[in-house]
């Protein structure tokens, strides 16, 4: 049953980014920045709704309180898809988002996500890429959006540990503004490489700013990593 009930799910979820990718990657160069979001925070909820509806899969966040200050740099855990759709609607925006260079090549769905001003890494590229993120980065936040930043670069297993790429500390450096932590266990219900989603609820913690000030990139990041690693472990299921 829960076969069954996922690649459903995964018809009303490809049906959803037809609808949406198309006219936001064939339009959304002329509709302003908070068109844009909100779409992209709508599609986000109808695929929600579906997990809800077809999967048995809810979720509750707790620590919403802060994100109550002005834009700045999240970093989260990355377990699954669930998240990708998830933050569009339970984060703030504008955001914009570290993914990589390639996502961007793939037809209709390459184009939306351009419209959404991510910045996109060829990881080859070592320092190159290093610079490119803190240059766009810094840009961004500028503009009064909200940096995501995946800092192990991609899905880690429940319970498993990934290394944290020093990119994003180093933009948080550069620009001295802190990082808000986010912990959650998506990867128990909906793991990376399995279509089955089991039902249950995807626990996200959002954590306190942590302040990057007078502090170099590698002590960043042995803080926010510590905060997200130990906080995930107490999830239920990791």
């Amino acid at each position: 049953m829960v076969l069954v009930r996922s690649l459903t799910y995964l018809a009303v979820m490809a049906i959803s980014v037809v609808l949406y990718t198309i006219p936001i990657g064939l339009g959304g160069w002329a509709m302003p920045t908070a068109w844009v979001s909100a779409l992209g925070a709508q599609w986000a909820r109808v695929n929600l709704w579906a997990l809800r509806i077809l999967c048995g899969l809810r979720f509750r966040v707790t620590g919403k309180e802060h994100l109550g200050g002005s834009n700045t740099i999240i970093f989260s855990k990355h377990q699954s898809a669930w998240e990708t759709i998830a933050f569009l609607a339970l984060l703030p925006r504008p955001q914009t988002w570290v993914v990589k260079q390639e996502l961007l090549r793939v037809p209709v769905f390459g184009w939306s996500l351009a419209q959404f001003k991510p910045i996109a890494l060829d990881r080859s590229a070592g320092r190159k890429a290093m610079r490119q993120l803190i240059e766009k980065g810094g840009r961004a936040v500028d503009e009064g959006r909200w940096i995501i930043i995946f800092p192990e670069g991609t899905r880690v297993a429940a319970g498993e540990r990934g290394r944290y790429g020093l990119g994003g500390a180093m933009l948080a450096e550069r620009v001295g503004r802190p990082i808000i932590p986010v912990a959650h266990n998506a990867g128990v219900f909906w793991a990376r490489r399995d279509v089955r989603k089991h039902p249950g609820v995807v626990d996200v913690v959002i954590g306190p700013p942590i302040e990057t000030n007078g502090l170099r990139a590698p002590e960043i990041n042995a803080a926010v990593e510590a905060w997200i690693e130990g906080t995930t472990a107490s999830l239920p299921g990791i």
